[in-house]
């Protein structure tokens, strides 16, 4: 895996120096953790979410990320179990070519507020090769088994 070339970080005028980069928890780890790194005004109070209610939570991070490849931002899926806190745009992708402010949707779809305290682990980034394809125009595409079988005409509960 040395030929993955690496994904520059930069912590934010307003980044705090003391929490943590990006991180893989266990050794088989396929996302790292995203840590929300809140505006100094909030770090006492946090950010809280009624239900239903979303907003952006900053890391203080921006990324350097080469071409041919992104970051996808997914939940965690203790938050989703615990506390019904998604991303409404999961999985959310960060192009090669961004280089502004790293920051997580969350919504809370769960009952009760939540809140966002300075520090909480509040995502997830994975790295994937993204590489850009061309698009061919045709009269008609190639026959398989499955063939025109949409939503759920695999079979199974869903």
């Amino acid at each position: 895996m040395t030929d993955i070339p690496p994904i520059r970080i930069m912590r934010l005028a307003d980044g705090d120096a003391a929490l943590p980069l990006p991180s893989y928890q266990t050794a088989g780890a396929a996302g790292a953790d995203l840590c929300a790194n809140l505006p100094s005004q909030l770090r006492a109070i946090g950010i809280t979410l009624p239900p239903l209610g979303r907003a952006v939570i900053p890391t203080g991070l921006a990324l350097a990320i080469p071409q041919g490849w992104e970051v996808q931002i997914r939940p965690r899926s203790g938050l989703a179990l615990k506390h019904g806190i998604a991303l409404p745009n999961a999985p959310g992708t960060i192009d090669s070519d961004y280089r502004g402010p790293l920051g997580v949707i969350l919504i809370n779809l769960g009952n009760q507020s939540f809140t966002v305290a300075h520090g909480d682990r509040i995502a997830q980034m994975v790295v994937a090769p993204a590489p850009q394809v061309q698009f061919a125009l045709v009269d008609s595409l190639d026959d398989t088994t499955r063939g025109h079988g949409g939503f759920g005409s695999t079979g199974g509960r869903g």
